[in-house]
């Protein structure tokens, strides 16, 4: 695993906290969190993608119910949200405003980020699935996400 970096200058240093341990998997200890720490590979994320893409199926068996992938991939915060983004029961996803301003993916695109600045997304319309893993914390004004979110869609050509 990568260390987790932070950007001090123009020099990259190996970031430490003593709120927790950082070095998870590779320490020993266990690390409890609610909502940061999942470990996994870039194939093995898309793997998970790949699961919702087919509706919850996965080399051809069962994982989550058809309605279950439904309510998870639909918007759960009604019209209190103007942008080009609702919020699902575990995504972010593009709505019909957001595909029309482009660079996002199609509507039902849905997406989210890992707190070391992984990032991915899965476009059910193109069967497209982005990963983009970071080890970064603290604000780098790194631009790489919506980079390379949007030259991959700008390589579709039909």
């Amino acid at each position: 695993m990568v260390a987790v970096q932070y950007k001090d200058g123009k020099k990259w240093k190996r970031f430490t906290t003593p709120i927790f341990d950082i070095d998870y998997p590779n320490s020993l200890g266990t690390f409890f969190s609610g909502g940061a720490g999942l470990s996994s590979t870039a194939k093995d994320y898309a793997t998970f993608l790949q699961m919702y893409l087919n509706g919850g199926e996965l080399n051809g068996k069962r994982l989550l119910s058809r309605t279950t992938v439904y309510s998870i991939l639909s918007n759960q915060i009604g019209s209190i949200w103007e942008g080009g983004k609702d919020y699902g029961l575990a995504f972010e996803i593009v709505n019909e405003k957001g595909a029309m301003s482009g660079g996002d993916g199609s509507e039902g695109t849905f997406s989210w980020g890992g707190y070391f600045n992984t990032q991915y997304f899965a476009d059910p319309r193109e069967n497209i699935i982005g990963i983009l893993m970071k080890q970064t914390q603290d604000p780098i004004n790194d631009d790489t996400g919506w980079k390379f979110r949007q030259m991959v869609f700008a390589t579709i050509d039909d």
